[in-house]
């Protein structure tokens, strides 16, 4: 790709943008905000967990989205007795007795991980090794995943019976919590129109790998005012309970605060939230408009919290204000 400045390749890639979602709407009603944070993920190198109740079209969003980027995919169905070497694959003997790797479902770029917590933890590590490593190791040797590699991985928040819940060092590695909410009235209308009848539409390809990761090398590029950089600290250790910036709700309602990845993602998707506003720098604005995405999943409410019916939205709510 050639381009004569970065100020004419960040206007490709907001043109690009406003094509992904124009094409994804073809097939997806609704939902702008989740794929906007999809995307920027996608250019952050980040990897994205989905929180919604069935039937929200979390799985069909993901499958469109691979569609659209021109990278391959694949689903995961987690389940209680899924084996580590299910996802990563596994060595076998072949007919002249040499071991030899079969690849399993994680070497593709777009993984779905469908119902993660439905797993034990030592196979949901095996995909959080994937996801860190951008590698598998099997049997003393490594093998390299194609980039650009994007873990999106569901949960259902309503059933919690036979789960397993990510810990907080692994719900960590994921850049966006996402939560999912029911159509609005006129969404769902047309949601049962377009999908009651024998039209069927295939989404075009918009993006290539090569573009993809030219774009997300871009995003590290942009320049970022100290004064955000401040911003993003400091929003951090204002969720710090024991920090000298904590907020007195912090103090009040929370065992646990974000560390230092949560700076770094906050700074990442404001670079890329600004650029797909057509902006050249972020502002606060834009670590605002990502802090949700970011914190929600990496702060721990106490027991005084949940008597009193706080939820991370009211405490996150009150950290920005």
């Amino acid at each position: 790709m050639e381009f004569h400045s970065d100020v004419e390749a960040v206007d490709a890639l907001v043109s690009k943008y406003n094509s992904l979602k124009n094409e994804i709407a073809t097939v997806i009603v609704g939902q702008d905000e989740v794929i906007k944070n999809l995307l920027i993920s996608v250019f952050c190198k980040g990897h994205c967990l989905l929180v919604g109740v069935p039937g929200l079209a979390k799985t069909l969003m993901v499958n469109i989205l691979s569609k659209t980027l021109g990278l391959s995919y694949n689903r995961i169905q987690f389940t209680p007795d899924l084996m580590p070497s299910d996802i990563i694959g596994t060595e076998i003997l072949d007919e002249n007795r040499h071991f030899r790797f079969i690849r399993g479902p994680v070497f593709a770029q777009v993984i779905l991980a469908d119902e993660i917590n439905r797993t034990p933890p030592k196979t949901q590590s095996a995909l959080l090794e994937a996801m860190q490593e951008k590698a598998v190791t099997v049997a003393g040797t490594t093998y390299h995943l194609e980039e650009p590699f994007f873990v999106l991985a569901t949960q259902n928040p309503i059933e919690q019976e036979g789960t397993y819940p990510l810990p907080e060092a692994q719900l960590d590695r994921f850049m966006f919590n996402v939560w999912l909410d029911y159509p609005a009235f006129g969404e769902e209308i047309q949601i049962v129109k377009s999908t009651t009848t024998e039209k069927t539409v295939q989404p075009k390809v918009i993006l290539n790998a090569a573009e993809i990761l030219f774009y997300q090398n871009l995003i590290r590029k942009v320049p970022v005012p100290d004064n955000v950089y401040h911003y993003a600290v400091e929003l951090v250790s204002k969720t710090r309970p024991g920090a000298a910036k904590a907020h007195p709700w912090s103090r009040e309602y929370l065992t646990w605060g974000a560390g230092p990845r949560a700076s770094q993602y906050l700074i990442l998707g404001a670079k890329c939230h600004a650029v797909l506003q057509g902006k050249y720098s972020p502002d606060i604005a834009d670590v605002k408009a990502i802090a949700i995405s970011v914190l929600r999943h990496r702060i721990v409410l106490n027991y005084k919290a949940e008597a009193e019916g706080k939820t991370v939205e009211h405490i996150i709510h009150q950290l920005l204000a």
